[in-house]
């Protein structure tokens, strides 16, 4: 346990953050199933819909520190790439 009075204050700042970055993860894994979902039931425009809302929150959780922005950006790329090669 924290000893010094700046330990304790860096264990309540960590507390709060991480509450945050769970917060800002969860959404994120949520758009990006949106999409997965609409892509595996083969539904283009639902899927392109779903990407249009997923993607800013993919990029913001990069800018945020919550997954490194090349995973941001793959991520973006492969959902793309799948929609893209749906039937319309």
């Amino acid at each position: 346990m924290a000893n010094t009075p700046s330990a304790k204050k860096a264990a309540r700042k960590i507390e709060r953050r991480t509450a945050v970055n769970r917060s800002r993860r969860s959404r994120m894994r949520t758009f990006v199933k949106k999409v997965e979902e609409a892509i595996k039931a083969g539904d283009k425009t639902a899927a392109t819909e779903a990407f249009k809302a997923a993607e800013p929150v993919l990029v913001r959780a990069a800018q945020k520190g919550i997954v490194h922005r090349n995973t941001a950006s793959r991520k973006v790329s492969r959902l793309a790439h799948a929609i893209a090669s749906l039937t319309a």
